[in-house]
């Protein structure tokens, strides 16, 4: 008689999933993932599914949302625009952080959690989980703070 698997069962498989994923892509392009490790990342269909561009737009980001993946069409294959707020256009360094969040939609759509996400990117980036939700957070109210006037 065979185990039936429960929801638990399988968010669990998938946060090893997506831990294992995070530590392919510190192993193959770190120690340090920068603007440049980045881009061959998305380029990298063993870690990135589908075909992904960068975009600094925040037309298609609702408030406070630092980025997303917007399809480019109905099939996944078509590939995705990741919107970055344009905000981190001038602080690349950022932007890995903001991205590898994202790449867990891109490859696994609504079955991902922000759980998944953070065990992502903390794993990419050789942080833990905690550090790597502070940053985000802290990315995220700088896009949120008033443009200062001299």
């Amino acid at each position: 008689m065979s185990k039936q698997l429960t929801v638990d069962d399988f968010q669990e498989s998938l946060n090893a999933h997506v831990a294992a994923k995070g530590d392919q892509i510190r192993e193959k392009y770190g120690p340090h993932i920068g603007w440049n490790e980045l881009r061959q990342v998305l380029e990298d269909r063993s870690l990135v599914r589908y075909p992904c561009a960068i975009v600094f737009d925040a037309a298609p980001l609702q408030e406070g949302e630092f980025a997303h993946p917007v399809a480019n069409g109905e099939r996944p294959e078509e590939g995705f625009n990741i919107c970055v707020h344009p905000f981190f256009a001038t602080q690349l360094s950022h932007v890995p952080y903001l991205v590898l969040y994202q790449l867990v939609l891109v490859n696994y759509g609504d079955f991902a959690s922000s759980d998944d996400a953070e065990i992502f990117g903390a794993n990419a980036l050789g942080i833990s989980k905690e550090d790597y939700y502070n940053a985000l957070c802290e990315m995220a109210d700088e896009i949120e703070k008033p443009i200062m006037s001299a």
